[in-house]
């Protein structure tokens, strides 16, 4: 079954507006969690939309504005690293995808959610689906436009910070990363409450 074979299946005379959602940026010791919700039109097929952790990184790009271009309706959502060691991880991807979807312009009857959990207070149905961005096109969609979106944010983070090589590894745990952190300990876009982060912090003479 192709991805797009896996979304007609949940539509149905209750269900006529499917938006995918997916996050980027869970796993990184630094920089923003960012998620996307994505409306596609039902009838929409769009070659080579797969995982875009499964895509090279030229793809993608063609694909994020492909997607942009054709999507019914479309949003990302930013949560910044400060609201991530506040809230923890798991509540700022939650903040994310739920953020994403309320600002959404129509309702969706349906949201397919990549992973195993629901997200609390959500207004419209949810369907969980693990490993969901390789078996959904929305959320195949919705992956797109989430990593390309925080890759770009962390190219601009690179600009601002270059001694740390954000371009190269976008914030995660790298074993050059570490290595910098150690050299030169956090910047402002750090999660300092992860651990390779605190690890640093707790040996690091600043």
């Amino acid at each position: 079954m192709n991805l797009f074979s896996f979304d007609k299946n949940f539509y149905n005379k209750n269900v006529d507006l499917i938006a995918g959602v997916d996050e980027s940026g869970r796993g990184p010791l630094a920089g923003p969690v960012v998620a996307a919700a994505v409306v596609l039109p039902r009838d929409l097929m769009i070659p080579g939309l797969n995982d875009s952790k499964q895509l090279s990184e030229k793809k993608r790009k063609i694909l994020f504005e492909l997607i942009k271009k054709k999507a019914l309706f479309y949003t990302v959502e930013i949560i910044d690293n400060k609201t991530i060691d506040k809230v923890n991880i798991l509540q700022a991807t939650f903040l994310a995808m739920f953020y994403a979807v309320a600002k959404l312009k129509i309702k969706p009857n349906l949201c397919l959610i990549d992973g195993n959990r629901k997200v609390p207070g959500l207004f419209c149905d949810q369907e969980v689906i693990v490993s969901g961005d390789s078996k959904s096109a929305s959320i195949a969609a919705a992956s797109i436009l989430a990593k390309v979106s925080r890759d770009k944010i962390m190219l601009e983070y690179s600009k601002l910070y270059p001694i740390y090589d954000f371009e190269k590894h976008k914030g995660y745990g790298t074993e050059r990363h570490i290595e910098i952190l150690k050299k030169y300990g956090t910047c402002p876009i750090h999660r300092i409450t992860f651990r390779h982060v605190t690890d640093v912090i707790s040996h690091h003479v600043f």
